[in-house]
């Protein structure tokens, strides 16, 4: 691989001053950092898989909703997290990793006590898509501050912690939220005042700052709105299309004007000084693979999360608790997995783990598209796939997030942020395929929603596979 420069991140500390990171030394709390920056993290992540069952809730609250309306519940967060991460990024280490992290909480917390007294449907969407402003600055900046703070032999170590951690929010999201939603649905963004307002007090207490050296150039501003209207705009038409119609002239114009967006984008990143998504980033074919493989994995795994919790509730009339509760077991294989992300890398590399997680969910939908019925039938039937979620989760997640472990540490951010945008769209697509495919809760729909969950993980390994590197660097 070859050596990627720029200029070197700056850490300072309160005792210490400005210091170079020394990529053989590591913080003298770093675990202690390591700690508060996975508990931001899932609770970043979390709170977009904790609402898949709390939909049902929400719609009776505000009469009148259909599911497509309370789906937007989902889709303001998943847009507006997808558009808002490069730049927040690349913002982060001009500005520090420390302070956005730390305002990206704060922001966070305060459109969750918005969110969990929303009067209206309306008011609990746009709280969302603030909440998910709040997201995107804390989840890449939360990498970018990890790498400085461990030692170079410890970066795969503690990458695949972190991106287990998602893991487990990704996974834990149903049961938590079925576990809350029997209190009240408000219960599942009430849960992070508490959490954000502990992280804000230790993060600043125990954080180091982290930015780019002065003089080091400004994000071109062209580049980082072109950015920001590719990404919102695809997603937009990617969850409207269910309802407007794939052909619809208002589908299609969204969809063109993000073509239009997205040419602009990588007409900055080849030609402008500073572009906010580096072409440097997609010279290893490590991180390229990662961040292709996560749109397609995203996708099929928002599917799965979504639809096995409304088949329960909606066909085998399972409550929001029993749904959730019955889901656990996928998160509960995935955290025995991603807990050895890191040995697991180090002794079989990145690919094959990723390879077979992705493949462990084509075969959860190839079982469950045998298996389920409309006679309820959880252990035969819905548990053997769950299993196989959580081993597609655990084995998975990590080591594609730990492709940015591939890049320089002072390009950990951007690339965090990269990955984590690919995640996102793949999600927010995996939800408006699920919508489009199942607008009447029936057998049928979640066959084709499996289906498709079915093919994206197969595509996923595809793309591993033929973008694996050749030789080991």
């Amino acid at each position: 691989m070859s050596t990627l420069t720029s200029p070197q991140a700056v850490v300072t500390t309160p005792r210490t001053g400005p210091a170079p990171v020394v990529a053989e030394a590591g913080h003298p709390r770093r675990w202690s950092i390591m700690a508060v920056l996975g508990a931001v993290a899932f609770m970043a992540q979390l709170d977009f898989f904790v609402v898949n069952v709390a939909l049902d809730g929400i719609g009776q609250s505000f009469p009148g909703t259909s599911v497509v309306s309370a789906s937007w519940v989902l889709s303001a967060y998943a847009i507006v997290f997808a558009a808002v991460l490069v730049p927040a990024g690349r913002i982060a280490d001009q500005w520090g990793r420390k302070k956005m992290l730390l305002a990206g909480v704060a922001l966070f917390t305060l459109t969750s006590a918005v969110a969990a007294s929303a009067p209206s449907l309306g008011v609990l969407v746009a709280a969302r898509a603030v909440q998910a402003v709040g997201a995107a600055m804390i989840v890449p900046t939360s990498l970018g501050l990890l790498y400085p703070s461990f030692p170079k032999r410890q970066h795969i170590l503690v990458v695949g912690l972190w991106a287990g951690v998602g893991a487990i929010a990704a996974s834990a999201g149903p049961p938590v939220g079925g576990l809350l939603v029997t209190l009240d649905w408000r219960w599942i963004f009430l849960i992070n005042v508490p959490v954000g307002i502990a992280t804000l007090v230790a993060g600043a207490l125990l954080l180091p700052e982290v930015r780019q050296p002065k003089g080091a150039a400004v994000p071109d501003p062209a580049s980082a709105l072109a950015l920001l209207l590719a990404v919102s705009l695809l997603v937009l038409a990617t969850v409207q299309g269910p309802g407007w119609g794939w052909t619809d002239i208002r589908t299609l114009a969204l969809f063109a004007a993000a073509a239009l967006a997205a040419a602009a984008t990588v007409e900055r990143t080849l030609r402008a000084k500073a572009p906010v998504i580096e072409k440097q980033l997609f010279a290893g074919s490590q991180f390229t693979a990662a961040t292709v493989a996560l749109f397609l994995f995203a996708a099929g795994f928002a599917i799965v999360l979504l639809s096995t919790a409304l088949f329960m509730q909606e066909v085998w009339h399972f409550s929001p608790l029993r749904a959730g509760v019955s889901i656990a077991p996928a998160p509960l294989a995935s955290i025995a997995f991603a807990m050895n992300a890191g040995p697991t890398q180090s002794r079989f590399g990145r690919t094959a783990p990723a390879v077979t997680g992705t493949l462990a969910m084509a075969l959860a939908a190839g079982y469950w598209l045998v298996t389920v019925h409309t006679t309820p039938d959880y252990w035969g039937a819905m548990f053997p796939g769950l299993i196989l979620v959580g081993l597609a989760g655990g084995l998975a997640w990590a080591p594609l997030f730990a492709a940015a472990g591939t890049l320089a540490p002072e390009r950990a951010t951007t690339g965090s942020a990269v990955l984590n945008m690919s995640r996102q769209i793949g999600s927010a697509v995996g939800v408006a395929l699920l919508v489009a495919l199942t607008p009447h809760a029936t057998i049928t729909g979640f066959d084709h929603a499996w289906w498709v969950q079915a093919g994206a993980g197969i595509a996923a390994a595809t793309a591993l596979l033929a973008l694996r590197p050749r030789h080991t660097p």
